[in-house]
């Protein structure tokens, strides 16, 4: 049976705190403001329920089948399922919530709305096709796209779809095992199911370029005749009933391709469209992967959080020695430990602030700025869920072996996050095209005068820390420039390696100059005096962090001068100090449930132990005399 104690410690200090108008000011600030109600109320609403709460005793196949249940209370809970495809903001926000309480309910949600419905809204028919089968849940959508011998190689895929002039239907087929889509969640479980496919045009003899197909897949006595569905092992993380998935000559209706402006078959069997370039109708044809990696960062903010809620929580609660004899004092007393909760909850609320302006940008984008938007989310995307991967595993850490135990809510998330880092394209491929843009097509800041020497320049000045960034996005792009132009011509790959290290670090310098940007935009809306103390503070210790890594080369190019680098270490640690009896408010306002809280033994106070039922502790064996114990045996010598 499964115990919960609370620890009998002595009484503490409890922590200072913010005023409640504080907490609330930070929690409008990260959720909104006047959308929270619209964006993010409803979610948080739906995993307060019971049937939301945390269930690690499941087997992995309970715990897909619970993953499809939810899916269905999701979309009871929902007004209109085609208006939630349609709409980024929501759809991320309910990554953000979701992922907290159940990451395969996160990923089935994520692939039945976004690529599945999302997919057939944004199309020619989408309008006139009916899609109340998806809408209700009678049937669950999926997307295969992913082949087994092409990952991100998707331009490369191999799947076909023959146009068959006798009915102007199509024969869906997998001419080789590699070309098998891999991993979509294709299994009876959850019912009928049916899917977008992604597949090469074949019309009459000619490969007109990668299209969307509609495709059923199975009904309610398993799947339908032609597809052949193979689950995968089982993997890290929130479990899936992830499958390989293939077909032998399925027939398909006219109706079943995914047509629009990008691209439209013609009675002749020619593809006529407004961007011609085969590899290019296919990138739109697939865009709703750039709401996909939204998702994922929504998904990570929101793990991340709840990582720290629970972190924050039970440092505040379990009690160690302290310096004098019979005293008792918390984990957060010590700033070994509560330095890197700080530091961690500072990166938290940038990954937020930049995920929110993000999702605007990419909500409200026109098609003259539609590049760069997409460019944006898969920066975001990628600096947010690796910052995601490091707090969680900070906090499962900081929890100790409490915290590697799945019923305190903490081992499942850094194992969810690296789904969500591979998940819409892996993040150092969407890396390395954001670099390639940006060493063309993205001029970093020149210096901004501020008329203040630079031996007056203050480390406590937010102004002057960004602009320090600023710099070393800057720099690294001059690198990335210079490495290109001496590398030899005639070698595209090798000119590429040359650069490509100081391209990565331009990217991610550009990141944390975008979360910084959006930082001190919130600080700007902030209403208490209180809330904007904590948020500077935040921010100024997420610059100083950013910035030690980079103190050489700032020096070196007159950037710094020789005492903002030997006292940096003291600013950091002036700022923690800082913010350290504020922990439990910056959590606070992460507005978590507080039925998700309450089910998660470690951030109340509770230790988990597990016995054996009614079985007593056996009695210690009595210990010999020592001169009765037996000698140790000679070792046997072995000759080689």
């Amino acid at each position: 049976m499964t115990l919960l104690t609370r620890p009998q410690e002595s009484a503490a200090p409890a922590p200072a705190t913010a005023s409640a108008t504080a907490t609330d000011d930070l929690t409008h600030l990260l959720f909104e403001g006047t959308d929270r109600s619209a964006v993010h109320e409803p979610w948080q609403r739906l995993i307060s329920r019971q049937e939301f709460r945390h269930r690690p005793d499941l087997t992995p196949a309970e715990r897909t089948a619970l993953s499809y249940g939810r899916l269905r209370l999701l979309d009871d809970a929902v007004d209109s399922a085609a208006e939630l495809a349609r709409e980024p903001r929501r759809l991320a926000a309910m990554h953000e919530w979701t992922g907290v309480v159940d990451g395969g309910l996160g990923t089935l949600a994520g692939i039945h709305y976004n690529l599945f419905l999302g997919s057939l809204i944004d199309h020619d028919s989408g309008a006139d096709r009916d899609l109340s089968d998806f809408t209700s849940m009678r049937r669950t959508g999926t997307f295969l796209c992913t082949e087994l011998a092409h990952g991100n190689d998707v331009a490369a895929l191999r799947t076909t779809a023959e146009l068959d002039p006798a009915t102007g239907g199509f024969l869906l087929h997998t001419p080789t095992p590699g070309a098998r889509k891999f991993m979509p969640n294709t299994s009876t479980t959850g019912g009928p199911k049916s899917a977008v496919v992604a597949a090469r045009l074949l019309a009459h003899g000619e490969d007109q370029g990668v299209f969307l197909f509609l495709t059923p897949l199975s009904d309610e006595t398993g799947p339908l005749p032609g597809v052949r569905v193979r689950r995968l092992p089982e993997r890290t993380g929130s479990p899936v009933d992830h499958c390989l998935t293939s077909f032998d000559r399925v027939r398909l209706p006219r109706e079943a391709l995914l047509e629009g402006a990008h691209g439209r078959l013609g009675a002749d069997g020619t593809v006529t469209g407004s961007l011609g370039n085969p590899r290019k109708r296919f990138l739109h044809s697939i865009s709703r992967v750039t709401v996909g990696k939204l998702c994922m960062s929504g998904a990570a903010v929101g793990v991340t959080r709840a990582a720290l809620a629970i972190a924050v929580r039970y440092a505040e609660q379990r009690h160690i020695s302290g310096p004098r004899a019979g005293e008792r004092v918390p984990l957060n007393a010590h700033r070994s430990h509560h330095g890197r909760l700080a530091e961690a909850l500072a990166t938290s609320y940038a990954m937020t602030f930049l995920h929110r302006e993000v999702t605007a940008a990419w909500s409200w984008h026109t098609e003259e700025d539609r590049v760069s938007a997409e460019r944006l989310v898969a920066v975001a995307k990628g600096w947010i869920t690796w910052q995601a991967r490091d707090i969680t595993v900070e906090c499962r850490e900081r929890c100790g072996a409490q915290g590697l135990f799945p019923v305190n809510g903490l081992a499942d998330f850094p194992l969810n996050l690296e789904g969500a880092i591979t998940a819409e394209g892996d993040n150092l491929v969407i890396w390395v095209k954001a670099a390639a843009e940006m060493v063309f097509h993205h001029q970093s800041e020149p210096p901004a005068p501020t008329g203040i020497p630079l031996a007056e320049q203050e480390l406590t000045d937010l102004t002057f820390l960004r602009g320090l960034l600023a710099r070393t996005e800057a720099l690294w792009q001059d690198r990335t420039r210079t490495a290109l132009r001496r590398a030899p011509a005639g070698d595209p790959v090798g000119r590429w390696n040359a650069a490509s290290s100081s391209a990565l670090r331009m990217v991610a310098a550009h990141a944390e100059l975008r979360a910084t940007d959006a930082f001190l935009g919130a600080i700007a809306d902030a209403e208490s005096p209180e809330a904007r103390t904590l948020l500077t503070d935040l921010c100024r210790l997420f610059l100083l962090s950013r910035l030690g890594e980079h103190t050489g080369d700032l020096l070196a190019d007159g950037h710094l001068a020789a005492h903002h680098v030997r006292t940096l270490p003291l600013a950091v640690d002036e700022t923690i100090a800082a913010l350290a009896p504020h922990l439990t408010t910056l959590v606070e306002a992460f507005d978590l449930p507080a039925e998700f809280l309450a089910a998660i033994p470690i951030a109340n106070g509770e230790y988990v132990e597990h016995a054996l039922p009614d079985t007593p502790w056996p009695s210690p064996a009595p210990l010999r005399p020592s001169h009765s114990l037996p000698r140790p045996r000679r070792p046997h010598t072995v000759n080689f």
